[in-house]
């Protein structure tokens, strides 16, 4: 039967994606896991995998063309499969599938199944089933990469019990109970649906097995209320097939897409990065050229011939003196929820601006001597966040929010700090900011810009942020006003440090000087507030051995 295949939510703020490129076109084969297209949200692009299996009889969305969260854009079914009713729904807005009458009879049937099934007494079994979680919005199975933990292991909470490889991260899967591994139920570089079970922890001796039929029993049940499933036997088939596709030598290079995207699991990302590999040269041998862990793993550097491009003597030539030429792009998904957000804030919150000159000279000597013996080296950005953050602790109501028929303000610190890429804007947080030292703020902001300029943040490094913090000073850029963060009350602008004539002790000398502009919502914060706020700022950097009290 046809299966409609419909835009999934693939971020917090995502209200529609583009179809940055199809992988498949009609009449091709898919399987479960092959990747249908790349699709551009306002975060990422990131990879639409099947999960059925089937020859793709319709697309409805053509590349660089937006679609809502939930629309259409293809349908998966068997070859030869007429499609017209449901196309016909579509085009009359009701896309809705009607379950044919064998199905309702096969659910009935499977009623009358669950109300004469006899519940297993687990009561007094000590243990508890380990299901795969759902790590993201868009998160339908997870891989297992490794086991930490083997069967036999004491465990305590908190402790990693393995690696997770899921459709955007590789990520630990922490045990929240304590006890003995009993059960593991998953092999490494095997799949496993959300909430599948993946081991089973308890006391030594625990009867596990009939734990195991219990929910195992549960789950049917459960299936045959809600539908009927594929048998576990296709499951296992299509895995094998998959393994044997994967296993297939290849000659395909295309492991990048034309902008430029390497195409790699996320495992295969951070085993490269482990061995100091460089992933754009590795040939992939996956699907599309998608680079696998199988294909880091053989990577011979070695083997790997340097080759010169002779594409200087095919570049294009300018345009003719005189003629007009202009080149139309479709903005990116980013960029339209940036413009969106922004214009909100700009046309929704009251601007105002408050400027103000700060003397660097000791600041600029502090720094040089902390970097000295610190363990990483500290930017006069990390001192500047780290005074933006205490100078909010001693003026709370800066560090607020409009909430329509409310105002919140925050007791915690979490700093988000403006990164620009390609594509638009990112603002990652660093949480707790005025509780961390200027080494722990200047190692955790460079893992933060490097990650949001590779698109590996994930939601809880953007989410939160409470007070914005923009800097263009390292392009030379004096002064300038920077539009407020929702939902922050305010953002500071920090521009870059010149000498200037200053008067000191009635004689003209040369110091080092910055300007900052702090940019309040006036529904929030008023003058006075934001005045008090920014010359507890330059008290701080001014005298900078106070940001260690």
């Amino acid at each position: 039967m046809a299966e409609i295949i419909r835009m999934p939510k693939m971020s917090d703020t995502m209200e529609e994606g583009v179809i940055a490129q199809w992988l498949k076109k009609v009449g091709d084969k898919v399987k479960p896991g092959d990747i249908l297209a790349e699709v551009e949200t306002d975060k990422a692009t990131m990879e639409l995998e099947s999960y059925d299996e089937g020859t793709l009889l319709h697309i409805g969305v053509k590349e660089k063309d937006a679609v809502p969260v939930n629309g259409i854009i293809a349908i998966l079914g068997e070859e030869g499969e007429n499609i017209d009713d449901i196309l016909k729904g579509i085009d009359s807005g009701d896309d809705t599938e009607s379950a044919p009458e064998e199905d309702k009879s096969k659910g009935e049937s499977s009623e009358k199944a669950k109300e004469t099934t006899v519940d297993i007494d687990v009561s007094g079994i000590a243990a508890t089933v380990i299901t795969m979680p759902k790590m993201s919005d868009t998160m339908q199975e997870g891989t297992i990469a490794s086991w930490l933990k083997k069967v036999g292991d004491e465990v305590k909470s908190g402790d990693v019990l393995a690696e997770v490889e899921t459709d955007k991260a590789t990520m630990e899967l922490e045990s929240y109970d304590d006890g003995t591994l009993l059960y593991i139920g998953v092999n490494e570089g095997d799949a496993v649906e959300v909430n599948g079970v993946i081991a089973i922890i308890g006391d030594k001796g625990a009867d596990f097995e009939t734990l195991l039929k219990a929910h195992q029993q549960k789950t049917s049940s459960s299936e045959a209320s809600g539908g009927s499933e594929a048998p576990k036997d296709d499951k296992s088939e299509t895995k094998t097939e998959e393994v044997k596709k994967e296993s297939a030598p290849t000659n395909t290079t295309a492991s990048s897409t034309e902008t430029g995207r390497i195409k790699a699991s996320p495992l295969a990302k951070k085993i490269a990065s482990e061995k100091g590999i460089d992933i754009s040269l590795v040939q992939g041998s996956g699907d599309s050229g998608r680079i696998i862990k199988k294909d880091i793993e053989n990577f011979d550097p070695s083997k790997v011939a340097a080759t010169a491009s002779a594409s200087g003597n095919e570049a294009s030539s300018g345009a003719a003196i005189g003629q007009e030429s202009y080149t139309d792009v479709k903005v990116s998904q980013m960029r339209k929820v940036i413009a969106k957000r922004l214009a909100e804030s700009k046309f929704t919150a009251p601007h105002f601006y408050l400027t103000m000159e700060i003397n660097m000279d000791k600041a600029m000597e502090a720094r040089k001597s902390m970097n000295e013996i610190a363990p990483v080296k500290i930017s006069f950005n990390d001192m500047v966040i780290k005074a933006a953050a205490v100078s909010l602790k001693q003026h709370p109501a800066v560090n607020s929010a409009w909430m329509g028929d409310k105002i919140r303000f925050n007791d915690h610190v979490h700093i988000g700090m403006a990164v620009a890429i390609d594509d638009g804007l990112l603002v990652p947080v660093i949480r707790f900011t005025d509780s961390k030292s200027l080494s722990e703020i200047s190692k955790e902001a460079k893992s933060l810009a490097g990650k949001a300029k590779n698109k590996e943040l994930q939601p809880k490094d953007w989410e939160g942020n409470t007070f914005t913090v923009s800097n263009l000073g390292m392009f030379g850029i004096e002064e300038f006003t920077a539009i407020i963060n929702p939902p922050d009350a305010c953002i500071l602008a920090i521009g870059g440090i010149k000498q200037t004539p200053i008067v000191k002790d009635g004689e003209i000398k040369i110091g080092n000087v910055m300007k900052v502009t702090l940019s309040c919502d006036h529904r929030v914060v008023d003058g006075v507030v934001g005045s008090a706020y920014l010359k507890t700022l330059k008290s701080l950097l001014e005298d900078p051995v106070r940001l260690l009290i």
